[in-house]
Parts: C-alpha cells; sequence; structure tokens
C-alpha cells in the first residue's frame, strides 16, 4: 500500500505494508481523510513527530473479528485507552495516562490506504452521511464536547471567536442546541458559511467587553485567549479550545477579581457528532476548499496551509 510520512517538515508519499490486525482490531480500508491543523503542526515539528499522520477518517472495514463490523463504513476515535487504568474505568479514555493517539502518538494514521484501530473505537456511519461529510466527524464531535462540559441554556447569547474550521463546527453545533450563537472572525467568505446556518456574524471591528456569559475561543492563536476574556461578563465562562504550543501571556486579575471560569475542551464523543450530521443540523459540504488523491499529498499538504482555506480532503485512488 502507499502511506503518508512526515519527518523534518517534509511530506512523502512511500510503499509500506499493509498494517497486520491484531485480536480485539479492525483492519479498515480508508475512503477518505482529512488534513487538520494538528497535522500542520506535526509537520512543522510539533511532539518531534516522524511518522505517519492522519487522524479524521472514514473508511471500510475489510476485516473485524465483531460481525456486526465487517464491511461497513466507520469513523474511529483517536485515542486507543489501555482499558485498565482510573481513567478508562470512568469511560475517559482520551486522558488515560498509556493511551496511543491515532496519527499522533503511537499508532500510524490514517494518511495510508489502511489503517488499523480496536473494535471498540470504531462507529458506523449512518447511510444519510456521505463518506465526505464522514469525515468531520472527530472535529464535529469535539465541537459537541463543549455541550458535554458545559451547561448552556438553549436560548442563552454565546460568543464564538474564530471562522476556521473548528469555529465553524462550534458556531453550528452550539446553534443546533439551541443557543443564540454571534460568530466573530476576519474572513467574510468563512463567516458566510455560520450566516447560512443562521448565526450572527461580524467581521473584523472591535470585540464588545462584557457583553457574554458564554465565550467560546477557537481562534487558534495566542491572542484569542486574551480576547475573549475580555468578552465575558462576571461570572462567565470561557471555553478554551484552541491548543497553542507557545506561552501565552494573561492577565489573571480580571479574571480572579470577576470569579470567570476557564474550560478546556478537546476530544469529544462522536455519537452526538454523528446524529448532528445524520440530521441535517450540522452543514459541513462548504467547507471543503479541495479534494486530492492520496498519492497527492505534498501537493495537499501545501494547499492545506494556504491562508484562506479550509478543509483539505485525501481521497482513495
Amino acid at each position: 500500500m502507499i502511506a503518508v510520512h512526515l519527518e523534518d517538515g517534509k511530506v512523502e508519499v512511500r510503499e509500506a505494508a499493509v498494517p497486520p490486525r491484531n485480536e480485539g482490531y479492525a483492519l479498515v480500508r480508508v475512503l477518505a481523510a482529512g488534513i487538520c491543523n494538528t497535522d500542520l503542526e506535526l509537520q512543522r515539528g510539533y511532539y518531534g513527530f516522524a511518522g505517519r499522520p492522519g487522524h479524521e477518517f472514514v473508511g471500510e472495514v475489510v476485516e473485524s473479528d465483531a460481525p456486526e463490523l465487517a464491511g461497513q463504513r466507520v469513523v474511529g476515535e483517536i485515542n486507543l485507552a489501555c482499558g485498565a487504568c482510573e481513567w478508562c474505568a470512568r469511560d475517559l479514555g482520551r486522558h488515560c495516562p498509556n493511551r496511543t493517539v491515532l496519527g499522533i502518538v503511537g499508532h500510524p494514521g490514517a494518511f495510508a490506504e489502511y489503517l488499523t484501530l480496536p473494535n471498540r473505537n470504531l462507529r458506523v456511519v449512518p447511510p444519510a452521511v456521505t463518506t465526505e461529510q464522514a469525515v468531520f466527524v472527530e472535529p464535529l464531535a469535539a465541537a459537541c464536547e463543549i455541550l458535554e462540559q458545559a451547561r448552556i441554556p438553549p436560548g442563552d447569547r454565546v460568543a464564538v471567536l474564530g471562522d476556521g474550521k473548528l469555529g465553524l463546527l462550534v458556531g453550528q453545533a452550539l446553534k443546533a442546541h439551541g443557543a443564540e450563537v454571534h460568530q466573530y472572525g476576519r474572513h467574510r467568505e468563512k463567516l458566510a458559511i455560520a450566516e447560512r446556518a443562521g448565526i450572527w456574524t461580524q467581521a473584523d471591528g472591535d470585540l464588545p467587553p462584557r457583553s457574554y456569559d458564554w465565550v467560546v475561543e477557537a481562534t487558534g492563536s495566542r491572542a484569542g485567549l486574551e480576547a475573549a476574556a475580555r468578552m465575558v461578563r462576571p461570572r462567565g465562562t470561557v471555553i478554551m479550545k484552541s491548543t497553542i504550543h507557545d506561552a501565552v501571556q494573561l492577565d489573571t486579575a480580571p479574571l480572579i477579581v470577576d470569579e470567570i471560569t476557564l474550560i478546556g475542551s478537546r476530544c469529544g464523543r462522536f455519537e452526538p457528532a454523528l446524529d448532528l450530521l445524520e440530521r441535517g443540523a450540522v452543514q459541513v459540504d462548504a467547507m471543503i476548499s479541495e479534494r486530492l488523491p492520496l498519492r497527492k499529498a505534498p501537493e495537499a499538504f501545501e494547499a492545506a496551509a494556504r491562508k484562506g482555506v479550509l478543509k483539505v480532503l485525501l481521497l482513495a485512488d
């Protein structure tokens, strides 16, 4: 098979062996995979990564010792937990200290013709969800995780900072929940996707201070958290979705004086995301900027890194 290899900033397509399937695992033929910001960070040297990236994918199960999975289109939760620690016992395997992570830590990723994952990590894609839409399940699950962590009443106003891939999914997920979403960004063409979902938007301009009980920071920038902290009301909540690898400077005095709650938010369960896509409550097709075959992965990474690009897909030949 062919597979993508990242090392020292270079993206290469190499010949590789089809991975062996261990007991309790499935062998999956990858149909489509998405390049996300984490993949671009790995290319730039995050984690000192060298290997096969990719964690947003949809595929078809070729082999499994779980008969109900055979031949099914599936997506896969990316954290491979040990199943034996206290976090796994609490159904929080994504915090398992012994976990590996698909395409990021210790487990070869989805930018290949085949991958393996534990049967328990796989979720069947409903027929109403297209293969390209299903690529968005992993980041959409991260957006839905906000509603697992914060009790946002339907009808409440929520500010979402950021108009990138994750920000647009967060805005739509919160809108589907019934929140009154105000999305702030810098790109009118991207915010148009939010507007079509019925979300109020603002491109550039001043951010209103102390105006929201709920602010979601999804800018992907070092300045985003400081901006979110200025927008939240006393005793409000800032939900942090950006993973910034550099140090972030923040004056904590106003947060303490105003008794602000900060919530770190990362991966989420796939079931809510699949439900939103199946019901058509979240629109993702307009977020696909480009489609390229797996063998053109170097060009796909170049495209994904260009300013203004949203999701670039790698498709099976």
